[in-house]
């Protein structure tokens, strides 16, 4: 069976290497979402909490409406919201950081790059290694 244009199109634009990579990089985001959840919600806001007396940020809300038997509450959770906040800093302190340490090994690699061409002189043109060869060989014959 023929496939037509559209799902030869997709499964062309699925197999390209920038697809994988990006498929890599969620897999390996949200594992690092969850290490990072993990340091928000069980390390720092423990800390956090006993720094404010106590107070547990994930069960801070404003109840706009109480629960009744037949419904639940109805609550903005800041809280939580708060936790979030402080996940979003810490990822994007961590990609910050991940960033920076690219960039800095990149320039690194491109200063030494710059230095090695400096250090070593070009190699002379063609032409011009002919013409030292037929220079010397003049010179032996005379």
């Amino acid at each position: 069976m023929k496939e037509s244009g559209f799902f030869a199109e997709f499964r062309k634009f699925i197999s390209r290497g920038n697809v994988m990579d990006m498929a890599v990089g969620m897999i390996v985001g949200s594992a690092f979402t969850a290490i990072v959840n993990s340091l928000v919600n069980d390390v720092l806001m423990p800390v956090v909490g006993l720094l404010t007396g106590g107070i547990d940020f994930q069960n801070l809300e404003i109840v706009i409406k109480e629960a009744t038997d037949t419904s639940e509450a109805v609550a903005i959770r800041y809280g939580l919201f708060i936790n979030k906040i402080i996940s979003f800093v810490i990822v994007a302190f961590a990609v910050f950081c991940i960033v920076k340490a690219m960039n800095k090994m990149k320039d690194a690699a491109i200063k030494k790059e710059k230095e090695q061409e400096v250090a070593a002189p070009p190699a002379p043109a063609e032409d011009v290694v002919l013409l030292r060869e037929i220079r010397d060989l003049l010179k032996k014959e005379n």
